[in-house]
């Protein structure tokens, strides 16, 4: 039987919510290799997503979420270099196809651990202050989608 899921504090949810929108892109890529769309315009949306979304989201992470744990913890360097490795993918301008599903696999991968396993433990160590300062500094405005190619939808 699995253990019943920790309800997650008010001050990590707009992370979490930010999370889902992270696997919707993977799950959008992935509609998109089932639809045989252009490998270019799976690419420019999720260019787009990685400058709207995910660098302002790994910023929060790194600098306010990651330091309530000590820097030497393994779930944080494994977190920190997971972001590395992400942010060199979303720049690697080599083959669309191949960076796209290694994308679409490990930000996918990414989320799990972080929502899983990295927040349930910052939830267990984080001081009220430290949550209160969470939810001070970071207001994330409601999610925008960029509609100007839905090729997950055709």
């Amino acid at each position: 039987m699995q253990p019943k899921p920790q309800k997650r504090h008010n001050a990590l949810q707009p992370l979490s919510r930010e999370h889902h929108h992270g696997l919707l892109l993977s799950w959008k890529i992935r509609a998109g290799f089932s639809k045989d769309i252009d490998p270019k315009r799976i690419r420019a949306y999720a260019d787009w997503f990685f400058e709207n979304h995910l660098i302002p989201h790994f910023e929060i992470e790194e600098t306010h979420i990651f330091n309530i744990l000590e820097p030497e913890n393994e779930l944080i360097k494994r977190a920190l270099a997971e972001h590395r490795r992400l942010k060199r993918l979303f720049v690697d301008r080599d083959d669309d196809l191949k960076i796209l599903s290694k994308i679409e696999e490990e930000l996918e991968q990414h989320i799990r651990f972080e929502e899983r396993i990295l927040f349930p433990e910052i939830q267990k160590v984080a001081t009220e202050a430290q949550l209160r300062h969470i939810e001070i500094i970071h207001q994330p405005e409601k999610f925008e989608d960029n509609e100007s190619d839905v090729f997950w939808k055709l």
